[in-house]
């Protein structure tokens, strides 16, 4: 019997409730959000699940939205797969300003890496990590290469022709 979105959503609901919402079909993934504290309750269910099965994790990744309110400056994008179905699902947790989350690496190893890699450019905290330390950027950076907090250019150069990046100063 196929893995439907529908025993996803139903599984989920049932044993987590309003900790799980926003269900949804995006082109070729069922993606739903989570209350970012309740992470490792909904991944290991998922993981251990007899039905369910996602035994991977295909992905884990920070974004930015510095336009969105404080409760939901920043977010955790997991990416998990079944593979005995070949289901991909997508769940993310939304985190405030200051931004930690649970580490997951106790269920999935291959977490460290990526978690590593969402704190050295996002400054996302993951508590209970093992070593939760600089991989990608030197050690001595204070800031978060990846945060939306800087301009994308510098808007006083003069050295510059925007002619060659494929912009026009005027309306031809």
């Amino acid at each position: 019997m196929a893995l439907e979105n529908s025993d996803i959503q139903n599984k989920l609901t049932e044993t987590f409730g309003e900790n799980v919402f926003n269900f949804q079909q995006e082109k070729d993934i069922f993606s739903f959000e989570i209350k970012s504290d309740k992470n490792t309750a909904v991944i290991l269910f998922l993981k251990n699940d007899p039905t369910l099965q996602f035994h991977f994790l295909t992905d884990l990744c920070g974004l930015h939205y510095p336009d969105n309110d404080e409760n939901h400056q920043f977010a955790v994008v997991y990416h998990l797969h079944n593979w005995y179905e070949n289901k991909r699902i997508k769940i993310k947790a939304y985190l405030n300003e200051t931004p930690s989350i649970k580490t997951i690496s106790n269920i999935f190893l291959s977490s460290n890496w990526m978690e590593r890699e969402t704190w050295d450019f996002y400054g996302i905290d993951f508590i209970g990590h093992p070593q939760l330390k600089r991989i990608l950027n030197m050690d001595e950076m204070i800031s978060f290469p990846m945060r939306k907090e800087f301009p994308m250019e510098d808007s006083g150069r003069t050295d510059k022709d925007d002619r060659f990046f494929g912009r026009t100063t005027t309306n031809l």
